[in-house]
């Protein structure tokens, strides 16, 4: 009874909290257009301010994605434009991980149980397949961006998949794709003209950012022929 109590509350919170995020317009602070608008500002805080900028900046990241809210990817360029490549990439990884595992954790607690019990007999195999290859299954949709990114984190939390799996999984498949969207946050962040928007660093993240999903989909092949030979 608490237990159920416990969840209705949490629904009700989380409703909550984003029917207020999008009455009072907040989103509008996690648009590309209020980040780029803001970069000196931000980037002169950063300078002044480092660790506190840092911190806030993945409180924020965390905050939206654990509760699925749209803004993680001008999220992510943002931390490529005010942090660099090296650290913006440290910082992202951890941040969307931890978002995302919170994302995960919400969608079991309020969902799972019922879930597994009202289609018991129709998950039996998808459990199944969970359990022995649910680790490598997880990497592939991490590393091809084929679903939304919160849509894997609601949608794995109602598998049997272990929580410690789904972090580090998480962690290391989300990497490359981070990787390629903070270093075109660097990019995007030098753009003060013409001239900048043509840049060879600029056109190369572009190429980066289209053919990604390409190269990682091949990857996830060679994986798997890999995979195959080692069990045959």
């Amino acid at each position: 009874m608490k237990t159920r109590l416990s969840r209705w509350i949490m629904a009700a919170a989380i409703i909550g909290i984003v029917v207020l995020f999008f009455a009072l317009d907040l989103n509008r602070f996690l648009s590309l257009e209020y980040i780029t608008s803001q970069q000196e500002m931000l980037m002169a805080y950063y300078r002044e301010n480092t660790a506190a900028a840092i911190a806030i900046y993945m409180v924020i990241y965390i905050f939206v994605t654990a509760l699925s809210l749209p803004g993680a990817a001008v999220m992510t360029l943002a931390g490529g434009a005010l942090f660099g490549l090296f650290t913006g990439t440290v910082i992202v990884s951890f941040a969307s991980t931890i978002g995302a595992t919170l994302a995960f954790l919400v969608s079991r607690f309020l969902l799972q149980n019922w879930v597994q019990t009202r289609f018991k007999d129709k998950l039996q195999a998808i459990n199944k397949g969970i359990e022995t290859e649910g680790a490598f299954y997880l990497f592939t949709l991490r590393l091809v961006p084929v679903f939304p990114f919160f849509i894997i984190n609601l949608v794995m939390g109602l598998t049997p998949i272990k929580t410690i799996r789904f972090y580090l999984v998480s962690q290391i498949g989300m990497l490359p794709g981070t990787l390629v969207y903070v270093n075109a946050g660097t990019q995007l962040a030098q753009i003060d003209s013409l001239k900048g928007i043509l840049s060879p660093d600029l056109l190369l993240s572009f190429v980066l950012l289209g053919s990604f999903p390409l190269l990682a989909k091949k990857a996830v092949s060679l994986i798997k022929k890999k995979k195959g030979k080692i069990h045959g």
